[in-house]
């Protein structure tokens, strides 16, 4: 659909990053399932196509927005609030692994700077403007689902920015989780390891270990991470699941290094 009013009866959800991989699958688990849904990333016609396989009677629009831009996320807040009339759902999922893997004494300022600005402080900016959406209207309240990723837990090697942002991304699902409790606005985190999407091609062919070899790992299906994110999504306010890790069974996590 394209951004009419659509005057939804049915809960609303708002997924960054929808263009692909795991924002796609989680925002088709979530139509599929019956909720509105606003489609959010930089490029539009990732997103037309990710409407598109929702199916024509599905309830989505497509905002195209860069969630590092305080503007564009102010926009795109807009825009759900016009079409839908309320937000019961924000899955903070956009994000970048950078433009490469290197070492710490390698990483250049502005690769740093990309990687922080699109996955601490982009999620930080669409947190609060639906922490702020949430709070005023009524019924007063929402979700948040930041992914998170086993990278909160666990570095892979040469991923310094990456790393750091999701063990913040913990730091902020904690803090919203407390600040919204007054206001029934439940915050969760899910970390996921190894969903197969475009970022996760490599790690099929050989990816740096810890001790310095290459290996291929196993990857699970994206289609799991929408379901579960489902689950999370339709518990009552007065429930919250706070973290969920959803890995590839055999993937190198558990022992890692």
């Amino acid at each position: 659909m394209s951004n009419n009013p659509l005057n939804s009866p049915t809960k609303t959800a708002l997924v960054t990053g929808a263009g692909s991989g795991i924002g796609r699958a989680v925002a088709l688990a979530l139509s599929g399932a019956g909720w509105s849904v606003a489609l959010a990333g930089r490029r539009p016609e990732p997103l037309t196509e990710t409407a598109a396989l929702a199916g024509p009677d599905a309830r989505v629009i497509t905002v195209p927005a860069d969630v590092s831009h305080p503007d564009d996320v102010n926009a795109l807040f807009s825009s759900v609030r016009e079409c839908f009339g309320r937000l019961d759902l924000l899955f903070n999922n956009a994000g970048t692994f950078g433009p490469r893997a290197v070492p710490v004494e390698d990483l250049s300022y502005d690769d740093w700077r990309t990687v922080v600005d699109v996955n601490l402080t982009g999620a930080f900016l669409c947190a609060q403007a639906a922490y702020r959406q949430m709070k005023a209207q009524a019924p007063q309240g929402g979700r948040i689902i930041n992914n998170g990723s086993v990278s909160a837990h666990a570095p892979r090697p040469h991923s310094v920015a990456y790393t750091a942002t999701k063990h913040a991304m913990t730091g902020l699902t904690k803090s919203l989780s407390l600040d919204g409790r007054p206001y029934r606005i439940a915050c969760g985190q899910i970390d996921i390891g190894n969903a197969a999407t475009e970022m996760t091609e490599r790690m099929q062919t050989g990816i740096l270990q810890a001790n310095g070899e290459l290996a291929a790992e196993p990857v699970m299906a994206a289609a799991d991470v929408g379901r579960t994110v489902v689950h999370m999504a339709e518990l009552p306010l007065e429930a919250n699941i706070q973290f969920a890790t959803v890995m590839a069974t055999a993937m190198p996590y558990v022992g890692r290094g």
